[in-house]
This record gives structure tokens, C-alpha cells and sequence, in this order.
């Protein structure tokens, strides 16, 4: 019998702050979601730990229940939101700007969305070139800018009377920025903020600020963020979990689905094409082809994990993959994706797919971003710290440890999800051998 692990975990006592990078079209549309569930005017689709169950011991004893039956999560009613923006609306106006919910639901929740005013954001327009922000905190140097972002954690912490507090970059994405020398270390990192260096971006101090208050943090942007050693090391000092990167939403989320299963059957791949059209704050910003370069090295980087085309050159080795993003204001957060797949089987027979995905980019973001807060709650109450593979699910381009590929497979992602989850409730792991029906 294999030895379990034991787990101490923290009960999910008392207020959770939920606090968020950005006040668009994601971060308004899993606020006022939360606020309609509350209400009993929604159902929370889409969120793992609302909805979810998981198996545990062996099939036949048929124990599958809620994810929040088997660990502490806390409850919705217990979540306070927060949120920066470079725009001074509201939650309420800002949702109405957005346009992703029905201005009747969102009238639903005008008294409580009015309440949720952004604090000012860190900004700098060479990091997201197509926006101007007019809200924005101003200080001499970006150390200064972190520090005043940590007043902000702990001055929202102490005046709603929060027992903990945990952030999620709901932001744009920021140009592409390779590896500098300047995150290498904590005090490499600490000396640039001080002299300004011009490759840390705002995101990466949102990041600094939450690590410094002990506040766990995911990155939901394809931006480096917190995906650098100093970070690395800062957040195992401070005992503080980091997820990311970029949400998981509409067309590399099929990707990830569709690509596991061709590799299971060993069908071969000689090209996949996407395009997208989107019409949001996210596709204003991804028009400009250096913030595009950041989001398309994240959805470039799947398949090749995925596939494996080292292990297998026969199938994989001379895939062309391209990838398009149109910005259309008409289609708004309607983003509209094709994928053209030329896969070939026995023989090496040519066939194609087709995918034409007609989603709601923040209706499948919204609960990524529930689910990623309260597991990252768990994540804080259960000791763990760094880099959370586990949350791999939910992102793009998931943070990984250093020595290891990202995993890309969603169904593997899942299973490792599952599986931590098991082992905080002191349950076995499932790795669907069943030998007991053989031995």
C-alpha cells in the first residue's frame, strides 16, 4: 500500500479578497457572475469547484462527490473583490461598457457592482501601446509604484475586515519581453525596480507587490509576469503560490482537447492554421504586432508539447502551425476562431478537420479566475508554495519548474489536478491501473 501523504489544511474561516489587475471584460464579467449566483439569478457553469466531482477510491464504490465536499474551499458569499484599472469606471459601468452580460442582468446588480470602484493602476504605455490610461499612480521610480501597490493590499485588507487575500492579472497583455539579466535574482530584481530598468513591466510589479504581502498570485495574461527566477525565489521565501500563464479560453483550449486525442491514435499532423476575430479591449491591444508576438509565442508553444515531434518524427516533425488574430471591433468579447487541421492517417492518407468556435472569450474566462482564486486560497492554507503545476488546467502556458516541460495535454492536466486534490483529502491517488481485477 502506498504511504500518503498527510496534509495539514487550514479551515477557509472568515473573508477572502479576490483582487484583480484590470477592470474589463473578464474581471467584470466573474464579479458580476459571483454577485448573480449569490442572487440565485445564475448558475456558476463552467467552474470546477462550483460544479465539479471527483472520483474517489475505486470505481465500485461509487464516491464521486463535489470538489468542495472533499476540500476546504471558501464560499461565495465570502468573496470580496477588488480591482486597478487606467479607466475610472465602476464594476457597473465598466460591465455595461463591456458588453459581454445583458444590460437587464447587470441592472440586476447596479447597487452592488456601482460599489466596486478600481484603485489606480501601474501603467506604462510602451508596455500595451493601443491604450492610454487616464487613471493611472505616478512615482519616481518602479520600486516606488510596488510599494504604493502594497498599500493598496493591505489598506483593502484591513478596511473590509479580509482573513486573507489573493490576486489574478486579469489585465491586457503586455509586449513580448525576453529573459534580462535584471530577473535573475530577488536583489538583481529589487535593484531594477529602484533604477527603473526598462525591462520589468507593470505586471511584474503587481506580481512583487503580491509576493511581498504574502498574497498568492496567477497570471492570467501570456506576459512574463511572475515567470522568472527572482520570482521563483521569492515566492518559496515568502511561502507564497504562484499559477499562470494566459487563460486557457477558446480556440487553445480545443487545441489542447483535439491534439491529445490525434496523438492517442497516432494519426499524423502536416499543418493546423487558427485565425481568430475578436473585438474587445483584448483584441485593441493584440492589433499592436508586438503585444500579438507575446500571445502568439504562448499558443504556438501547445502543440509542440503536446505532440512530442521528437518522439515522434514520423507524425510530427515537419508540422507548420500558424496562428492569426484580427482585431474587429463589430464581433466585441464575441471572439470567433477557425482551425483548419491536416492530419493524415494509414498509409499516410490525407484528411482534414475543421473547427469553427463561436465563443464568449470572458464567459469561459470568468471561471477560470473563481476557480483559480479559491485554489490558490487552498494552495495558501495548505503550506504550499511556488510554482503550482497542479493548476496547469487553467492556462495556455503554464509555469513549470525549471528542470521540466510545461504540460500541455488537458487530460493529463486534469488528472494531475484531481489527483493533488485526492491526496489534500487524504485520499489515494487513481491511476486507472484497476490490477486488482488481475491479481
Amino acid at each position: 500500500m502506498k504511504e500518503k501523504f498527510q496534509i495539514e489544511i487550514k479551515e477557509a474561516n472568515g473573508k477572502l479578497g479576490v483582487m484583480l489587475p484590470g477592470l474589463g471584460a473578464v474581471s467584470t464579467t466573474v464579479i458580476a457572475g459571483v454577485m448573480a449566483i449569490q442572487k440565485g439569478i445564475g448558475k456558476p457553469i463552467g467552474s470546477l469547484t462550483q460544479m465539479g466531482r471527483i472520483r474517489l477510491g475505486k470505481r465500485d464504490e461509487k464516491r464521486n462527490p463535489l470538489i468542495s465536499e472533499v476540500v476546504p474551499l471558501s464560499n461565495l458569499e465570502d468573496i470580496q473583490f477588488a480591482a486597478w484599472d487606467i479607466f475610472e469606471d465602476n464594476a457597473y459601468d465598466a460591465a455595461v461598457k463591456a458588453g459581454v452580460l445583458e444590460k437587464v442582468l447587470v441592472d440586476q446588480l447596479k447597487d452592488e457592482l456601482s460599489k466596486i470602484k478600481p484603485m489606480k493602476a501601474v501603467f506604462e504605455k510602451n508596455w500595451v501601446k493601443r491604450l492610454d490610461g487616464t487613471f493611472v499612480k505616478k512615482a519616481a521610480t518602479k520600486y516606488d509604484l510596488c510599494e504604493m501597490l502594497r498599500e493598496d493590499i493591505r489598506n483593502f485588507k484591513a478596511q473590509n475586515n479580509l482573513d486573507r487575500v489573493v490576486m489574478i492579472w486579469s489585465a491586457s497583455t503586455e509586449i513580448y519581453q525576453e529573459y534580462d539579466p535584471v530577473y535573475a535574482t530577488k536583489e538583481s530584481f529589487i535593484k531594477g525596480m529602484k533604477e527603473n530598468h526598462p525591462a520589468i513591466a507593470p505586471s511584474m510589479l503587481y506580481a512583487w507587490a503580491a509576493i511581498s504581502e504574502g498574497v498568492p498570485y496567477a497570471n492570467g495574461a501570456p506576459n512574463l509576469s511572475a515567470d522568472m527566477p527572482a520570482m521563483y525565489e521569492f515566492a518559496d521565501e515568502m511561502n507564497v503560490p504562484l499559477a499562470g500563464k494566459d487563460f486557457k479560453t477558446g480556440q487553445t483550449l480545443m487545441k489542447t482537447i483535439l491534439a491529445p486525442g490525434l496523438k492517442a491514435r497516432m494519426l499524423g499532423l502536416d499543418g493546423w492554421f487558427s485565425t481568430n476575430i475578436l473585438g474587445n479591449r483584448d483584441g485593441e491591444v493584440l492589433d499592436d504586432p508586438d503585444n500579438f508576438k507575446t500571445k502568439e509565442v504562448s499558443k504556438l508553444s501547445v502543440l509542440e508539447h503536446v505532440l512530442q515531434p521528437d518522439i515522434y518524427p514520423d507524425l510530427y516533425k515537419d508540422l507548420y502551425h500558424k496562428i492569426r488574430i484580427n482585431y474587429y471591433p463589430p464581433r466585441r468579447d464575441n471572439k470567433e476562431s477557425w482551425d483548419n487541421i491536416d492530419i493524415f492517417g494509414w498509409l499516410g492518407y490525407p484528411m482534414q478537420i475543421k473547427v469553427n468556435f463561436l465563443c464568449r472569450d470572458s464567459i469561459l474566462a470568468a471561471p477560470i479566475v473563481l476557480d483559480l482564486a479559491l485554489f490558490l486560497d487552498l494552495a495558501g492554507r495548505s503550506g504550499f508554495k511556488g510554482i503550482q503545476e497542479w493548476m496547469s488546467f487553467y492556462f495556455k502556458s503554464p509555469i513549470h519548474a525549471p528542470n521540466l516541460y510545461p504540460e500541455h495535454d488537458v487530460f493529463i492536466q486534469l488528472m494531475k489536478l484531481k489527483n493533488t486534490l485526492r491526496v489534500m483529502a487524504g485520499e489515494e491517488e487513481i491511476t486507472h491501473l484497476g490490477l486488482d481485477y488481475y491479481m
